[in-house]
């Protein structure tokens, strides 16, 4: 793809999509871990119910979100200080991808085995997972807010060779 097909952002597109699919994802993460402890601690069960949906959704989603991601990193030209926290970003994302299928796949186990409970275990990795996404949360912010990826001021400092 030439640079001339791409837009003062560095994109293809108008927009970059990657941030609209990873704040559908965080919304859904978040909101299932809300449903599940707020369902555990009031002996809900339908709020263990819109808990697998919502990770059943966000399942699908992130993936969408990380192949976006991808693509819009592969095409930000990112500078030597942006690189490492990009890097890491990607890498966290994937494993984000990794475990939130994982978690869906065992909340669909336990509500195969009995909708009206939640296991313990599973809160403090639904717990963990939402610190991860609040991790990257950080990362994906410091990459737009410090290091100006798909800024188009940031974009021609880097086609002009200012940024290295």
């Amino acid at each position: 793809m030439s640079s001339l097909s791409l837009n003062p952002q560095g994109l293809p597109y108008p927009d970059p999509i990657h941030p609209i699919m990873v704040h559908f994802v965080i919304a859904m993460v978040f909101f299932a871990f809300v449903c599940d402890v707020l369902g555990y601690l009031t002996h809900r069960p339908r709020l263990f119910e819109v808990s697998f949906w919502n990770l059943m959704v966000a399942t699908i989603s992130i993936f969408l979100a990380v192949l976006f991601g991808q693509f819009e990193a592969g095409l930000a030209q990112p500078y030597a200080a942006a690189q490492s926290t990009l890097s890491f970003h990607t890498i966290v994302g994937w494993l984000l991808a990794a475990l939130v299928v994982g978690m869906t796949a065992w909340r669909f186990a336990m509500r195969h085995q009995n909708p009206l409970k939640l296991s313990p275990a599973y809160l403090g990795v639904s717990t963990f997972l939402s610190c991860l996404v609040f991790f990257q949360m950080m990362l994906g912010s410091q990459l737009v807010w410090v290091y100006g990826l798909h800024v188009e001021a940031v974009v021609e400092a880097t086609r002009q060779g200012i940024l290295k």
